[in-house]
């Protein structure tokens, strides 16, 4: 198992060992210890799975009062999985990284507290599933818009989206 550090300080994206055969394949998604020992450390208290189709946009999404770690990865299909650094005082101050998520590679994304966190659906569908170390609370929820021009977020295409009963133009890489 890898854990690669990043330019963003305690944002690690993990390669874990993946065990194939004729019959498919096996892999840890979590071992407490053995995440400790590679910079995670964390303590969830929540696990979240959703199901997005091509072009989805989720987040840029943080809490305020109560920030949240998450450790993500993609089951099926794949994601362009952005991270921001909202630290004020942050030499990385509003910078961005991003990452590619699949259920073809089984990367996993250890964002710490701190990070803004959205993705975009890459495939005809994405499945994630993330751990918390924070409950979610929709009242302590901080909103940052993908296209927020201090951020530049860079996309390559456009496409439309729908969240609730608001249309909107998003874009995905």
């Amino acid at each position: 198992m890898k854990f690669i550090n990043t330019p963003f300080d305690g944002v690690i994206l993990i390669e874990p060992d993946v065990f194939r055969d004729e019959r498919g394949f096996f892999l840890e998604t979590f071992h407490a210890a053995k995440y400790h020992e590679g910079g995670v450390d964390a303590r969830f208290v929540q696990d979240n799975h959703s199901r997005s189709a091509r072009g989805t946009i989720r987040g840029l999404h943080a809490q305020r009062r109560h920030p949240q770690g998450k450790l993500v990865r993609a089951l099926t299909g794949s994601i362009f999985d952005v991270v921001v650094d909202i630290r004020r005082g942050s030499p990385n101050y509003l910078r961005w990284l991003s990452f590619e998520l699949s259920g073809d590679n089984f990367r996993q994304l250890y964002i710490p507290p701190g990070y803004a966190h959205g993705l975009c659906v890459t495939s005809d569908f994405a499945e994630l599933e993330y751990k918390c170390t924070d409950f979610y609370d929709p009242h302590d929820e901080l909103r940052i818009a993908w296209n927020d021009p201090q951020i530049g977020v860079h996309c390559r295409r456009r496409i439309a989206t729908h969240r609730g009963s608001r249309r909107r133009s998003t874009c995905c890489p």
